[in-house]
């Protein structure tokens, strides 16, 4: 398995566990009757720490978006380079970096994280378009 698919199939994987903690955190708020009911305007609203980990697994999902086709597009081109790899591996602990950071409640070190990734989707797409 080429290393970028390696990285890929870890951060999703990743992206599909990030939900089971709020979840957990929304049956011991709301209770099972409250967690499987519509939610509600007035309903109990999740602890701190699960709606910051809540908008850290809607951020995973956006930048998995990107970056699964990048890393799709460059295996259907047989393109694998170091820096490719490298940036495949960094995305995926930035990403994991970043939920745990985001959850915590860091501020500045959560958006210097999720540029992280960015830069590394950057290097992925110049790689496509043979640049690097």
């Amino acid at each position: 398995m080429p290393r970028e698919l390696f990285w890929l199939s870890w951060t999703v994987v990743l992206t599909g566990l990030i939900w089971v903690p709020y979840i957990l955190d929304r049956f011991a708020t709301r209770g099972i009757m409250g967690t499987f009911d519509n939610p509600m305007p007035d309903s109990i609203g999740p602890s701190t720490w699960a709606y910051r980990m809540r908008n850290a697994h809607t951020n995973a999902v956006e930048n998995l978006v990107v970056f699964a086709p990048l890393v799709l597009i460059l295996n259907a081109l047989g393109i694998s380079t170091p820096a490719t790899i490298m940036a495949s591996a960094i995305f995926f602990w930035a990403r994991l970096a970043h939920v745990i950071v985001y959850t915590i409640g860091i501020p500045v070190l959560r958006t210097l994280l999720f540029l992280v990734g960015f830069g590394c989707q950057v290097v992925l797409a110049l790689a496509i378009f043979g640049v690097i």
